[in-house]
């Protein structure tokens, strides 16, 4: 876990910029939750209470071009990349002004010509390959872009986590993949889901950097995915932070959330994400009261205008139903080349194409490859390696029976 000690310098336009999302997101939530009872919500509402920091800090990190992928619980990111209140209210009271027309009742939704936001998918980790293809066709058009999305712990035992991590360490992707390890996945806790700490090293199982933060210390995520994302942006490859932070609803406003022990919300309850940034903001003297109010008022004077637009905006007609299923020219999709195309083609590409690697993969054995061994590192040397376990086990991967000589 990264201390508190560890802190970037803010400006202050950044400091009480980064509270008015946080104070937003919190208090969207707190609304959404008062219209669900009352009945106005179509379907089922997933909050991100205790949540926000995650979502937030990272998603600030990036820059106008780059593109996200966010999770039903990734409001803040969506508030940092501009969409409004009213975007999320409608979108959940399924009327005809949301971004989907009032087709999706959650927060399926994105903009792909203006804020660079591809829609959530229900099937947990395939976000990662999307968001890893995107990435490649960035660096592949010469857009200096970087791609970022977020995954549950539960959603790294999906097959399309790994895959898509695997992909992406392979073509060495600008990818930053945020892990909101929340404790449980629905009401299996990470403990009964993975035999491992932190979950970081699933990522670090593909050569992939990454790293542990305390997902309820907006300043601490906020420092460690501005150097994810100049790493990815500088070439070095995908990057996975593990947000360690806790989901303070249950799954959705259907779950009451019963199996949590009460000792473990109490200990979290305790490390609110926006809580501790208020005392971040007093300690070094970012605001003051006058700040404070206009920040809190600007909130809910937004929210009263945004709620309003909402509960006046109509249901869609029924022949919409049938529009937007299929695309038959409705729309052009035209590559953003910004650099000539003859970069990527023989004989400018840099790429050569063959394979080249000493040994050819193996581990050599044999007297004659004496000389050659020298140069290779010790564990192409040694016909056995051990190989340490994150439990701290030995497994020895024994090297292949020799074969008779004739």
């Amino acid at each position: 876990m990264k201390s508190d000690s560890a802190r970037p310098e803010l400006k202050r336009e950044e400091a009480l910029e980064l509270y008015y999302f946080m104070r937003l997101n919190r208090s969207l939530d707190e609304l959404l939750v008062r219209l669900f009872r009352q009945n106005k919500i179509v379907g089922g509402l997933y909050g991100s209470l205790g949540q926000e920091a995650t979502s937030i800090g990272t998603a600030y990190a990036l820059a106008k071009d780059d593109w996200i992928a966010p999770l039903i619980r990734n409001v803040g990111s969506l508030l940092v990349r501009g969409f409004k209140p009213r975007d999320i209210m409608t979108q959940y009271m399924a009327r005809v002004t949301s971004p989907t027309q009032g087709k999706d009742g959650t927060c399926h939704f994105g903009d792909l010509k203006t804020r660079h936001v591809i829609s959530p998918i229900s099937m947990l980790g395939d976000l990662i390959p999307v968001m890893t293809g995107i990435a490649m066709a960035g660096r592949y058009l010469g857009q200096k872009i970087v791609a970022m999305t977020w995954i549950g712990d539960g959603g790294t035992s999906t097959g399309a986590f790994h895959e898509g991590m695997n992909l992406a360490a392979v073509q060495r992707a600008p990818l930053v993949v945020v892990l909101e390890n929340n404790q449980w996945a629905y009401s299996t806790p990470v403990n009964r889901q993975v035999p491992l700490r932190d979950l970081a090293d699933r990522a670090r199982a593909y050569g992939i950097t990454s790293y542990t933060v305390d997902g309820n210390d907006l300043i601490a995520v906020l420092k460690i995915a501005r150097e994810a994302v100049e790493r990815a942006r500088q070439g070095d490859g995908p990057v996975l932070i593990e947000a360690k932070t806790m989901r303070m609803l249950g799954h959705a406003q259907h779950d009451p959330a019963e199996y949590v022990p009460r000792e473990m919300v109490e200990y979290w309850k305790a490390r609110d994400p926006l809580t501790r940034y208020e005392k971040y903001l007093d300690q070094h003297k970012l605001r003051n009261e006058k700040e404070k109010a206009g920040i809190h008022a600007r909130v809910e004077r937004e929210l009263a205008a945004d709620l309003e637009f909402a509960e006046n905006s109509p249901f869609p007609p029924a022949e919409l139903a049938e529009q937007g299923v299929y695309c038959n020219g409705c729309h052009a999709i035209e590559a953003d080349w910004r650099r000539d195309k003859r970069e990527l083609m023989p004989p400018k590409s840099s790429v050569k194409p063959e394979w080249t690697i000493k040994n050819f993969g193996g581990i050599e054995t044999e007297p004659a490859g004496a000389a050659d061994r020298a140069e290779q590192p010790d564990s192409l040397r040694e016909p056995a390696v051990a190989h340490s376990a994150a439990t701290d086990r030995k497994r020895k991967i024994s090297a292949p029976a020799r074969r008779a000589r004739r």
